[in-house]
């Protein structure tokens, strides 16, 4: 059974960093893209960070050069490092685990997401 679990999301103030970390069982975690999405009241989800299976990285703009994803295959674990957090970051932040098989059938999770809030 997948299980996908975020911790690590919490209150800090504008310009604090928070630490995600998100602990995966139940698949072949290194065969997967990890990315970390969130979504605030009243808007769509959004992806954040992604951390391809061969180690490549993307960001959304909006966080690039303040958020660094980090997957480590041996503890089938992906992390999301947030620096110089704003306000507008506040979210309910979740992992995702996704990949195609070579069949082509599209496999994709979810964790239940961490509560970021970004407020003096």
């Amino acid at each position: 059974q997948v299980h996908l679990v975020e911790s690590g999301g919490g209150l800090v103030q504008p310009g604090g960093s928070l630490r995600l970390s998100c602990a995966a069982s139940g698949f072949t975690f290194s065969s997967y893209t990890m990315s970390w999405y969130r979504q605030a009241p009243g808007k769509e989800r959004e992806v954040v960070a992604i951390a391809s299976a061969g180690g490549t990285t993307n960001y959304a703009h909006s966080v690039k050069d303040r958020f660094t994803i980090s997957r480590d295959n041996a503890k089938n674990t992906v992390i999301l490092q947030m620096n110089s957090l704003k306000p507008e970051d506040t979210a309910l932040y979740y992992c995702n685990a996704a990949t195609w098989s070579p069949n082509y059938h599209y496999y994709d999770y979810w964790g239940q997401g961490t509560q970021v809030t970004v407020s003096s």
